[in-house]
């Protein structure tokens, strides 16, 4: 069952110049997807291709200058993008939680680590405090922290990375949230660490039926942890299916980029990437944005942009995208991880 649909959503970053001139970033351009319960999308893309917004345009979260200008996120049947923002504020921490890059900045450092779950728990439900004392020892359990209550007793200061990023894994399952928005979730900690907060985020998917949205920089955590993959550059999504699928068959000249430049594929002597910029989002080219940077590029690509088909769920924005599919398939780990 779908939970949550985002369709043709468009968020734009509003401002005047100098000569009070009105400048729009067009940062988000027509992104759908949608995530049902239980499975795990990864957003992928490089620095500015919109992945952190779209995160912060489902939750409500926007900041002016930015604007959702049309379009539409349904979070189990109802339209966020227009709802109360007392609404909003319970539907965040509860139906729907997030975990950010840097736990030390969710975390507050005046304040024990267990107060900090009960306090959360009882604002979304105002139960009695004995009640959110015991839950907030169960998810620190759940989330494998090592005794819970001698650890709900600690300062956010005195808990490792990995430790603190339990912490807020924690705090996000508290309330049983439908929808884990994940942004970077293991950016900084060493590779062990990763691994094991990745599993077991995997895991907690698993156990409570959740649907996670996954973004990242990095195609190994797409491949070790999510079902589906969705390609963002320049504020559209250019590619999205299955993650075997798109892994063996990247029909997007922006997705080979994106798995030629990886490590695995540097060792290997492929190192066929992208040159360029990306293009300006205050000044957009007409048809396809990647035109600039890519071989492939023509006059028709100047002029439209189409939507393909590779195989049922796997969808691609390029006129050459069959093409590209059926030629010089990438077989890697993200494929045998999913075999």
């Amino acid at each position: 069952m779908t939970l949550l649909a985002v369709k043709d959503l468009h968020t734009h970053f509003v401002s005047r110049d100098a000569d009070n001139r009105v400048r729009v970033a067009k940062a988000l351009n027509g992104v759908s997807f949608s995530l049902d319960a239980g499975r795990t999308l990864g957003i992928v893309g490089e620095t500015g291709a919109g992945k952190s917004l779209t995160a912060q345009s489902v939750v409500g979260l926007l900041r002016p200058p930015a604007r959702i200008v049309s379009g539409s996120v349904i979070f189990e049947g109802q339209e966020l993008t227009n709802m109360p923002a007392a609404e909003l504020n319970d539907l965040r921490g509860g139906d729907i939680a997030m975990v950010v890059q840097n736990p030390r900045t969710s975390l507050d450092p005046l304040t024990r680590v267990g107060e900090q779950l009960v306090r959360l728990h009882q604002v979304h439900t105002g139960g009695p405090q004995a009640l959110s004392q015991q839950r907030a020892l169960e998810m620190m359990e759940a989330v494998g922290i090592p005794d819970p209550l001698s650890r709900a007793r600690s300062w956010p200061h005195e808990l490792s990375g990995g430790m603190a990023q339990r912490v807020l894994l924690a705090m996000a399952l508290m309330n049983d949230p439908k929808l884990l928005i994940a942004d970077e979730p293991t950016t900084g900690l060493d590779v062990t660490v990763q691994a094991q907060i990745l599993d077991l985020l995997r895991d907690l998917t698993a156990q409570f039926n959740m649907a996670t949205m996954m973004i990242t920089h990095d195609l190994g955590v797409v491949a070790h942890f999510c079902d589906d993959i969705a390609v963002m550059f320049a504020g559209s999504i250019v590619e999205s299916g299955p993650v075997p699928d798109v892994f063996a068959e990247p029909a997007h000249p922006y997705t080979r980029s994106l798995i030629n430049a990886t490590p695995e594929r540097f060792r290997m002597g492929e190192k066929r990437t992208l040159g360029g910029q990306p293009p300006d989002l205050y000044n957009l080219p007409l048809g396809c944005t990647l035109q600039s940077r890519c071989t492939y590029a023509s006059d028709t690509c100047k002029a439209t942009v189409p939507n393909v088909e590779i195989a049922p769920g796997h969808l691609a924005l390029c006129h050459f995208a069959g093409q590209l599919a059926e030629k010089q398939p990438v077989k890697d780990q993200a494929s045998r991880n999913h075999a």
